[in-house]
């Protein structure tokens, strides 16, 4: 019952990126700078996530241990957020909603692949599979067709 759920919630994620392209792309039209507009929604977010941290900790008293994580990681995540938050206000007119979508879950099934293949960061190894690549493949082909037909 609980994978139904984590699935759904994934789901619901992806529903999220999806709504939050145009919202920012508009935005993007309204200030006249893509960067400016990923910026404010990074902004908006680390605020709300800032909100929901403080919350929660004092909720479970939990204390936070500042020097556990390698410096790097502070970094990387906001930095690869910005990458994908900027691409989408660019791409978002472009391509349209659906084709960019498309393109963004091929890209992190890809990516998804090879992190799992390799154990990056700890995560639990998996082979890269016929029918995984078949299913990337198929992926890759429905993006395709999304955005030429």
């Amino acid at each position: 019952m609980m994978g139904v759920l984590w699935s759904l919630l994934g789901v619901l994620a992806g529903a999220f990126i999806a709504v939050q392209a145009p919202i920012n792309a508009q935005l993007a039209r309204g200030l006249g700078l893509p960067v400016a507009a990923a910026a404010f929604s990074f902004l908006s977010g680390a605020v709300v996530l800032g909100i929901v941290s403080l919350v929660m900790t004092r909720a479970q008293e939990v204390s936070i241990d500042w020097r556990a994580p390698a410096l790097w990681l502070f970094a990387a995540g906001g930095f690869l957020g910005a990458g994908y938050v900027t691409s989408a206000v660019i791409l978002t007119p472009r391509l349209g909603a659906a084709s960019l979508m498309a393109f963004l879950v091929t890209g992190q099934l890809i990516a998804g692949m090879l992190i799992d293949r390799v154990g990056f960061l700890g995560v639990a190894v998996r082979e890269i599979s016929m029918g995984r690549i078949v299913g990337a493949l198929l992926l890759l082909a429905g993006a395709l067709m999304i955005r030429i037909y």
